[in-house]
């Protein structure tokens, strides 16, 4: 009776298979409807504690923008670079004031979207990044954010 119970479960956990990938596979999540800049500021984060935001209000998603140390231009390509180098992260779409990466998790591939905002006037770049998809993140879109500052900070593009 012991084989033909293993057999069972291992047939069960064969049909499991399929739906359980293609939960994963759904990790990636839709691109998020909130994203751009809407009257010179990104978008504000949702209530959820994925997400920081240099526009936002809200202590707990609050996050400081970056504060050129450099011409605008200057700094704008260097972010650029840096951003490109991060693994696992796709530069979605670039221009003179704005960017949009993708940045997906090892295990997973959840989606977080990256964004920035150069502001010349104001001599900063505001910054946003967060999760697709869940509640929390682990702080994981804060120590993104914290790392590309640290790497610019390092090469003097940012105070």
């Amino acid at each position: 009776m012991i084989p033909s119970a293993n057999k069972r479960l291992t047939f069960s956990a064969l049909l499991l298979l399929p739906a359980i990938s293609m939960c994963l596979m759904s990790c990636a999540g839709n691109q998020s409807g909130n994203l751009g800049v809407t009257a010179a500021t990104l978008s504000s984060c949702h209530a959820s504690p994925n997400c920081v935001c240099s526009d936002c209000d809200s202590t707990k998603h609050q996050i400081d923008p970056f504060i050129l140390a450099v011409p605008a231009l200057q700094a704008w390509q260097a972010v650029h670079e840096q951003i490109t180098a991060l693994s696992r992260t796709r530069i979605i779409s670039f221009s003179d004031h704005y960017l949009h990466a993708e940045c997906r998790s090892a295990v997973f591939g959840f989606v977080d979207d990256l964004e920035l905002h150069l502001r010349p006037e104001e001599g900063i770049i505001a910054v946003r990044s967060a999760a697709r998809l869940g509640y929390y993140d682990f702080g994981v879109n804060r120590k993104r954010i914290e790392t590309l500052r640290s790497a610019l900070r390092q090469e003097g593009v940012v105070r």
